[in-house]
């Protein structure tokens, strides 16, 4: 693709539309500018070219409009000597370099055209770059402020769960107490199995201590009803 035919596609080109169309819109941009700024340099060589290349063909076209004046003095020389022969010859040179001077004129008129369509065409595409420089400020400050507000959201969402947490680890503590708790109003009131038994067994021998003392009693009380009768 040539450096014109390129040069019209950005100018002509929509840079939402690209944009929209491109996955990053990032990326896309800074290629975007880079095309833009490439391509810019390149238009600036070329237009310095042919400002050059006007300048060589202003001279010309000096130098050959004063050969052509020359010719023009000489051949009115010729007639006031009376030569209407050497006037013939000097005025067929001025109207070959005249001829010639046609051609100039018109390199120096195009030169021109060409050097006023770059420059517009300049101007179109520095207008563009900056659009792009705009757009590529505005997506990062969006893409930034994007990333804070992400940032933020991840921030808030963890400091919610770390108050969760902290609440349920609160809520597990009070639970702790409230067991331990629930435990000391327990102490005393339950014994070991082992040591209920014992001292049932003891009470259960003490009934029996006592049923045989009431046994022996009684059978003293008898026998001591027989001696005295007998």
């Amino acid at each position: 693709m040539g450096i014109f035919s390129r040069m019209s596609d950005i100018i002509n080109s929509n840079l939402n539309a690209l944009l929209d169309q491109a996955e990053d819109p990032q990326k896309m941009i800074r290629l975007i500018i880079q095309e833009m700024e490439d391509t810019l340099v390149e238009v600036r060589s070329s237009s310095a070219r042919v400002l050059a290349d006007r300048k060589a063909a202003a001279r010309r076209l000096q130098q050959v409009q004063a050969d052509a004046d020359s010719w023009e003095r000489k051949a009115k020389l010729a007639i006031s000597k009376g030569r209407e022969d050497l006037a013939r010859a000097a005025l067929q040179e001025k109207h070959a370099i005249e001829d010639e001077l046609a051609v100039v004129t018109a390199e120096l008129t195009a030169a021109d055209e060409h050097i006023a369509q770059l420059s517009t065409e300049i101007g179109q595409l520095q207008q563009k770059l900056s659009d792009a420089k705009s757009r590529q400020q505005a997506l990062l400050m969006r893409s930034q402020t994007v990333e804070s507000r992400i940032k933020v959201k991840r921030q808030m969402h963890r400091e919610a769960l770390d108050t969760a947490f902290h609440r349920f680890e609160h809520f597990e503590r009070r639970m702790d107490n409230l067991e331990s708790q629930l435990e000391l109003l327990d102490v005393g009131r339950e014994v070991p199995p082992d040591l209920a038994a014992e001292i049932d067994a003891l009470q259960q021998d003490e009934r029996i201590s006592d049923e045989l003392q009431r046994l022996k009693a009684e059978l003293e009380a008898r026998q001591g009803s027989r001696d005295g009768n007998g």
